[in-house]
């Protein structure tokens, strides 16, 4: 298959910001691409090479990817500088520039999708001494052979933002088009996906075996299993009538989500976006190995760092002090010692547990795991009694929780993998009162700092996932809350996601200085949502031509371990809402 042939379908796809437009432009590449490629589409597609828990990155840094157009265009890196700061995209200025300084030559080779596919692999994996010059070689060797428009996309995969706005549940759409003739097959490969958190094997596996190769999809180790994810609400009211009266009232860990998938031949430690973590806590691997009898197990559950002089749970914040780390893993073990709270179990010595209830697979995860003092089973009652889980939820809080996830016990209440749904409810202390509550937020703009903050960003422009349509919506400029260091490292932390334009999955009236891609996500808290004309947050919902703000927000923390589809959604804000309306009417 022609590289040619999908560059031209990932141009159509950047010019418009139409879902419907987008999903037809994917099925018509699905359609014509080769079982044998479709896998490799699909990830290039995404703009990546492997799914996220491979943990293999192409590593190709802005100065190299210059590099590597000045030599395939004989062109001074001075003039590739200089376009790439008019053009603010480095797949842009690739394409300028073999526009302007390349001929056909009767060497040059059309590209293939396994051409470029292959040679990305293997980018991949240069390593050693020699590794960013086999990387230019590779590259250069890429653009050589490549038009202009294919030369913008090589780049930007490289560099990893090919910014198409396409989202993986949009693929997902498109792949049951194209293969089964319309939407309705959808759920079950989303069910496939979110088993696999591979878009690549789930792709290849419907062109090849049919919808019915998909629906016999099935937990495999080496593959995380998208975590099941919890709605909220502000009163145990409430709680207990959208959960028949009754529920598991279980502590609400403030850590870290693992899912450890453990066989005889080892341990893998997943995060909530599906990273391998597993050398960075060597501790958890050897716990849960000596906690887990049963000989095969896939268990869910909460890494929370403690005290290491009084055995007292400490804040996120903490624990975040050990992700990411290559070095000094050793030290950081006897500084941030953690300890491993399950709370659920989806596979069992050849099981799938999934589609069980809630209550048969918390018995099932007290039999297979021996508690110690690094694995334990999170701290739950089961109870219909408003006041005894009222007790229960301050003495969570005196324990230092974030407050309970109150599950259903009922026949349904199956692991509803990378869903977020009722049958689970955070209920958090700071529901109490008003927008003492905290929200997990996306940066999808910024302003220009003045005065102290010449030089960073003065605010940003923070936004709400709208499952509905897989956009973001705008709900509040952040400006406060954060530290000097914060400010300091905000245009370093920022700075590959920023773009010349506003985003196709991001809706918004307000304009600011700077977009961002949806990547990065923050907790914040204000002191109250109000109606607001300047942002798209539940547009039009409680009142024509107003959506929602939140007055006075302040930071409270990066949450590196969020992607931007697990943050508050626009119908949480929306609930908040009105149930601070109804606080006030009280």
């Amino acid at each position: 298959m022609l590289f040619r042939s999908v560059a031209d379908i990932f141009e159509r796809i950047e010019g418009t910001t139409k879902r419907l437009e987008m999903t037809e432009y994917l099925v018509e590449l699905i359609k014509n691409t080769p079982m044998n490629v479709v896998d490799k589409v699909a990830y290039l597609t995404t703009g990546t090479v492997y799914p996220p828990f491979m943990g293999v990155e192409l590593g190709v840094a802005d100065k190299l990817a210059m590099k590597a157009i000045a030599t395939a265009t004989a062109t001074n890196e001075e003039a590739i500088q200089e376009d790439y700061v008019r053009s603010g995209d480095l797949g842009k200025t690739a394409e300028n520039t073999l526009s302007k300084r390349r001929t056909m030559v009767l060497s040059q080779r059309p590209l293939t999708v396994e051409n470029v596919y292959q040679t990305l692999e293997k980018i991949c994996h240069a390593a050693g001494s020699g590794a960013q010059e086999t990387k230019i070689r590779l590259l250069v060797g890429l653009l050589a052979n490549a038009t202009p428009r294919e030369a913008r996309y090589i780049i930007r995969v490289s560099l990893g933002k090919l910014r198409l706005g396409v989202a993986d549940m949009t693929f997902l759409d498109a792949l049951a088009v194209a293969y089964t003739g319309g939407k309705e097959a959808r759920e079950v490969i989303e069910r496939a996906y979110n088993f696999s958190s591979d878009i690549g094997y789930v792709a290849k596996t419907i062109a090849q075996g049919g919808l019915e190769a998909v629906t016999r999809a099935q937990i495999s180790f080496g593959r995380p299993v998208k975590p099941q994810l919890a709605e909220r609400l502000s009163s145990l009211e409430e709680i207990l009538e959208k959960l028949g009266g009754k529920c598991s009232a279980e502590y609400k860990y403030d850590g870290l989500r693992i899912q450890a998938q453990v066989s005889p031949e080892k341990v893998i430690l997943f995060s909530r976006r599906q990273e391998d973590v597993t050398t960075q806590f060597p501790d958890i691997v050897e716990a849960v190995s000596e906690s887990v009898t049963a000989k095969e197990a896939v268990v869910d559950g909460e890494c929370v760092p403690i005290d290491p002089d009084t055995g007292d749970l400490l804040p996120f914040q903490v624990v975040s002090q050990r992700r990411g780390r290559k070095y000094d893993i050793e030290k950081m073990i006897g500084e941030v010692p953690v300890v491993l709270c399950l709370f659920d179990v989806l596979y069992v010595n050849g099981e799938d547990l999934t589609m069980k209830p809630y209550p048969e697979r918390r018995q099932k995860l007290a039999e297979v795991i021996k508690e110690t003092e690094r694995v334990r089973l999170a701290q739950s009652i089961i109870s219909e009694n408003p006041k005894e889980i009222e007790a229960f939820f301050d003495k969570a809080v005196q324990d230092g929780m974030e407050g309970l996830i109150c599950k259903s016990l009922g026949s349904n209440s199956v692991y509803e993998a990378g869903k977020r749904g009722w049958a689970w409810i955070k209920w958090k202390r700071s529901y109490r009162s008003e927008m003492a509550d905290t929200v997990d937020l996306v940066v999808v703009g910024g302003f220009a700092g003045h005065g102290k903050r010449a030089g960073t960003y003065g605010a940003l422009l923070m936004a709400a996932y709208n499952p509905g349509d897989e956009g973001f919506d705008t709900v509040c400029k952040l400006g406060s809350g954060f530290t000097d260091e914060d400010l300091a490292k905000l245009p370093d932390i920022l700075k590959p996601y920023l773009i010349q334009h506003q985003h196709p999955r991001v809706n918004a009236l307000m304009k600011p200085d700077y977009w961002f891609i949806p990547a990065k996500v923050m907790e914040l808290i204000g002191d109250e949502i109000t109606l607001s004309p300047l942002h798209t947050c539940g547009f039009g919902n409680i009142r024509t031509g107003s959506g929602l703000a939140i007055r006075f927000p302040r930071l409270v923390k990066f949450r590196e371990e969020r992607a931007p589809e697990d943050a508050t959604t626009v119908t949480e804000i929306l609930d908040m809402y009105k149930r601070q309306l109804k606080q006030i009417s009280t």
